[in-house]
């Protein structure tokens, strides 16, 4: 959508896609290092973080709503077929936990913009493994994550 300028109207996150992100990533006030041992704090927010940093849950807020808006736009620059607010949601989740480049290069990204919808939904449960200290690890909260994006998209 675009304003008679046309400007891109940005377009709000599906309240779902906002409340599995809260649930997956728990909120810390206080800096901590993710499982792939990357300074993390909030909902998730990782840009610019430092260990020892504290922020309060207005700040956290924040950090989620500005991290899920710039992972949609990249959902939104990627995607070429319609989808829903739901499988944007998803996706948006998808993109703030692996990265843009991930769905970029994934078979996910593939079967969608081909309009495969179902063959897209199939691919949420490959996308379960971290880097743990050199080692590719099966995580039992990605699995969970994973299955909640899946279901989310399919709910689309």
């Amino acid at each position: 959508m675009t304003t008679p300028s046309g400007a891109a109207i940005p377009r709000d996150i599906h309240p779902d896609a906002l409340a599995l992100v809260r649930h997956f990533e728990g909120l810390y006030l206080k800096a901590y290092l993710c499982p792939a041992g990357v300074p993390t704090i909030g909902y998730g927010h990782t840009a610019g973080v430092r260990m020892g940093q504290t922020i309060d849950g207005l700040q956290a807020e924040v950090f989620l709503r500005a991290d899920l808006a710039d992972a949609a736009a990249a959902v939104d620059r990627l995607v070429k077929v319609p989808i829903t607010a739901n499988q944007r949601g998803a996706l948006a989740s998808f993109v703030m936990n692996l990265g843009a480049g991930s769905l970029q290069q994934s078979t996910l990204l593939r079967l969608l913009n081909q309009g495969d919808y179902a063959g897209a939904a199939a691919e949420f449960p490959k996308w379960v493994y971290a880097t743990v200290c050199g080692v590719k690890t099966r995580l039992p909260g990605l699995v969970k994550r994973r299955a909640a994006e899946e279901g989310l998209f399919r709910d689309g």
